[in-house]
């Protein structure tokens, strides 16, 4: 089963897509970070995560770029955390796909989707704040929404969280 998570800063997507790969099995859970710890505010957000997946049986995967590089535990449940970090390394890291970002997400997912048993995916909502926007973070934001749109297509269940509240948009509905 592969699920897609979307919501915007703050809104509890994270807490949603943690209980929802808890709830998926009881074999081992994997969580693919693809924040970079470029500096404080990072590095507080990255254990501020940590914290919440305490005791809750992750082992930590790091993969900044090329995902379909990533190999995570045999039969797991794997919580990929987020896609937003993830097609921001991938078209601005010397180590990243550039205009090939959108195709190196989508396959990895692909890759990943074969390589686990079930795959929670967390992104965030784009262009809901209705501000204009130019060059670089104009193309991140097409970028971002086009990876969304296409995994959404491939999703089995599909989550907005809108006020720490799951709305589903495709699927069987909350299960976590």
């Amino acid at each position: 089963m592969t699920a897609l998570v979307i919501g915007g800063a703050a809104s509890g997507k994270s807490a949603f897509a943690e209980q929802l790969a808890v709830s998926l099995s009881d074999g081992p859970r994997c969580y693919i970070a693809t924040m970079q710890p470029f500096d404080g505010e990072c590095r507080a957000r990255i254990q501020r995560h940590r914290e919440q997946r305490a005791g809750k049986g992750f082992s930590t995967l790091e993969c900044f770029t090329g995902l379909a590089r990533a190999v995570p535990p045999e039969k797991s449940t794997v919580l990929l955390e987020c896609v937003s970090n993830l097609a921001a390394n991938e078209l601005y890291s010397p180590d990243g796909a550039g205009d090939g970002a959108v195709e190196a997400i989508v396959e990895g997912v692909r890759v990943l989707r074969r390589r686990c048993d079930h795959l929670v995916i967390v992104s965030n909502e784009v262009f809901s704040g209705g501000s204009s926007y130019a060059g670089d973070t104009l193309h991140y934001l097409r970028v971002l929404a086009r990876v969304n749109r296409l995994l959404a297509q491939e999703a089995d269940e599909v989550y907005e969280i809108v006020y720490g509240l799951p709305v589903c948009h495709k699927g069987k509905g909350v299960r976590a």
